[in-house]
């Protein structure tokens, strides 16, 4: 990954979560970036994200997503000065999820309720 891309990824990555954070209502539970991968002529982005929440939270945090897409791409062109705002794709991981049971296991095994 070049400098240029690397610095595109990171304003992409607090761009992009200042507006689901501002912009975009219908988001439950809590949402967080784990990464974004840019291609290497910035006409592409996929934004993998995470959601702390029931797992009801979770499927309507994905569709208010997927239908926000087009507004917050808008959103991001107005934020970011690239010659062609990148085309994005959200993809969801459960990774956080993962690590706050895990996280949660420790804490019973550490305090012997386990």
């Amino acid at each position: 990954m070049t400098l240029r891309n690397e610095r595109v990824r990171k304003e992409l990555m607090r761009d992009i979560s200042e507006i689901l954070q501002r912009e975009i209502r219908g988001l439950c539970g809590v949402v967080s970036i784990v990464d974004i991968e840019v291609a290497h002529d910035n006409s592409f982005a996929k934004v993998i994200y995470s959601v702390l929440g029931s797992e009801e939270q979770i499927e309507k945090t994905k569709e208010t997503i997927e239908k926000s897409t087009p507004k917050i791409r808008y959103e991001v062109g107005k934020r970011i000065r690239l010659r062609l705002t990148p085309e994005l794709r959200f993809v969801y991981t459960d990774s956080f999820e993962k690590g706050s049971r895990v996280t949660d296991l420790i804490n019973k095994i550490s305090r012997g309720e386990l």
